[in-house]
């Protein structure tokens, strides 16, 4: 085998596949990259058996041939290179040979027969959708997902397709988020629980092209991304089980708060700098005609500030734990949002009049 590169070509390659790279495995295979040019184009594949990614790399195929290389000493190397074509040549199975410029590196491979190849999906039920609209909600609801959370329902988020509508949902044991993204088209129902981990290496490749679209193909136990020239898939969570987050949402609310997003974020963060790590200490909000009062008190000091607002309803206090409200608030495009309160020991209810987005937090009961 003889493949040559720009660097740049590589390393590109490389760090879309890196991240389904084993890091913790008994299995050697697991933590190396696939390089098959045996059907006249490059790739590069990297399967940890729960998340598994191929992408096409540009390359002239000077001669035919595959290999498994460790993963993470071929992305340290070809990254330390001048900046020039790349060179790798296997003249016998046991090590490539890497050259560029000066620099040459002998490396022992594996065979490529060794190497767990992706599932087979049969590519029928599916959705189309933007690759920025599939980063937003990615972005917009992975923070609610508990990744160390010893059930699994709550380590994945739901992809509920109705019709030509999408509903993602994630939740913990304190939060919901969740959002609802009209589809180009009618695809039918479908019901997914897609794990957390997947989702954000998926994030993190996706280019976020408005024009660029994603496919998401449907099976009972994998689900497969395809878009540019990669593909991902990812084994799904048995979600037979999930939470009907439809009875845990209320249109119902004594006081409605109108608030400038940034200086609620930002007056919370300021708050936050009183909390040592590991303390618990909740954040109290005070609603009285056109101020929210913000407070906190803590064994370092305590802060309160006030923050006008458009308010329906009642006066109310309700106490929470900042994170939480600044992870949904970050997260946040508008510039003012909406929260809705029933009484100091309900959850608020952060939503848009469309319910193109709706969050769920409890409070901190005192």
């Amino acid at each position: 085998m003889k493949l040559i590169f720009k660097k740049s070509d590589l390393i590109s390659g490389i760090n879309i596949v890196m991240k389904a790279v084993s890091s913790k495995t008994t299995m050697s295979i697991l933590e190396c990259i696939l390089i098959d040019a045996t059907e006249g184009v490059i790739k590069m594949t990297a399967n940890d058996m729960d998340l598994g990614i191929e992408t096409k790399v540009q390359g002239e195929i000077a001669e035919a041939g595959r290999i498994a290389i460790d993963a993470k000493i071929f992305s340290e190397i070809t990254r330390k290179l001048p900046d020039n074509d790349v060179v790798i040549e296997v003249h016998d199975e046991t090590k490539a040979i890497i050259t560029c410029e000066n620099s040459k590196f002998n490396i022992l491979i594996k065979s490529a027969e060794d190497f767990s190849y992706l599932p087979m999906i049969e590519k029928k039920d599916r959705i189309t959708i933007s690759q920025f609209s599939l980063k937003e909600i990615i972005r917009q609801t992975s923070f609610a997902i508990n990744d160390a959370e010893k059930n699994k329902l709550l380590t994945g988020e739901l992809f509920e397709v109705t019709g030509n509508k999408l509903k993602v949902v994630a939740l913990d044991k304190f939060r919901i988020a969740i959002r609802n993204v009209e589809l180009k088209e009618d695809y039918g129902n479908y019901k997914v629980l897609v794990p957390g981990k997947s989702l954000n290496e998926i994030s993190k490749i996706l280019n976020g092209g408005m024009e660029d679209d994603v496919n998401i193909y449907f099976t009972n136990n994998h689900i497969l991304f395809e878009f540019d020239d990669t593909i991902v898939v990812s084994r799904l969570i048995e979600a037979t089980n999930y939470f009907d987050t439809d009875k845990m949402i209320s249109n119902d609310y004594k006081t409605k708060i109108t608030i400038n997003k940034n200086e609620m974020a930002a007056c919370i963060d300021r708050a936050t700098l009183l909390i040592k790590e590991g303390d618990k200490k909740p954040i109290f909000l005070t609603m009285k005609d056109t101020q929210l009062e913000l407070s906190i008190n803590t064994f370092i000091g305590s802060m309160d500030e006030n923050i006008p607002i458009s308010k329906e309803g009642e006066d109310m206090m309700i106490s929470f734990n900042p994170r939480f409200l600044i992870d949904i608030l970050r997260v946040l495009d508008q510039e003012e949002v909406n929260i809705y309160f029933t009484n100091s020991k309900a959850p608020c209810f952060i939503r848009d009049e469309e319910n193109s987005y709706i969050y769920v937090v409890l409070p901190v009961v005192q």
